[in-house]
């Protein structure tokens, strides 16, 4: 890949929970330093050409004197792509991920309010997941800066960016706002599928 995946939508899509001028900026402007660093950093190794997926998994493998670099921007860039794809409006709560949430959570407002205080604990910038671990259970866990899962063996199905740079525009300081709104526009048809491929 020599250029940056566009939005899967327009920037305005998820108004009002996400307004389009951090949507432009999010994926312009950080999502697309992410990308380039990430590719700058894998050239000229055996990694240059792989999927950035691959690479996270295989850290251990990269030359160190890249590695904090291929971390720091091949999971920025990793994350962010797959947060665009978990993002939309209007679908449903529903499917085999519907009945994992429920058997492990009651209901998804006890999901809902887990998730929501285990991202608020996120001390300065980071990333809160809904994981499947090594036992097949499903966990919301916590990463800093853009410390990826995939790293540590944990499949994600579902995410949340609490970098400020996600929503300081709109919610400014008021981050427990901006992961409210963000249960308005997960794309429950996306978080199924990945779900499922774990199983």
């Amino acid at each position: 890949m020599s250029e940056l995946e566009k939005l899967p939508y327009s920037y305005n899509s998820l108004e009002p929970f996400i307004d389009e001028e951090t949507m432009k900026i999010h994926h312009d402007k950080h999502h697309q330093a992410y990308f380039d660093k990430f590719m700058n950093a894998i050239q000229g190794t055996e990694f240059e050409g792989k999927d950035v997926m691959d690479v996270l998994q295989n850290l251990n493998k990269v030359p160190e004197s890249v590695r904090t670099a291929v971390k720091n921007n091949g999971g920025g860039h990793y994350h962010h792509s797959f947060f665009w794809k978990i993002l939309q409006k209007d679908t449903s709560f529903s499917g085999p991920v519907a009945d994992a949430i429920t058997r492990k959570w009651g209901t998804l407002d006890a999901f809902k309010e887990e998730f929501k205080t285990i991202a608020l604990r996120v001390f300065g910038s980071g990333w809160t997941w809904l994981v499947v671990n090594d036992k097949n259970e499903l966990e919301i866990v916590n990463t800093s800066n853009q410390d990826s899962p995939i790293s540590v063996g944990k499949k994600p199905i579902l995410a949340i960016d609490v970098w400020e740079h996600a929503y300081y525009l709109k919610y400014q300081n008021k981050r427990a706002d901006y992961i409210t709104a963000f249960f308005n526009i997960i794309n429950w048809n996306a978080v199924n599928e990945l779900y499922q491929s774990t199983q």
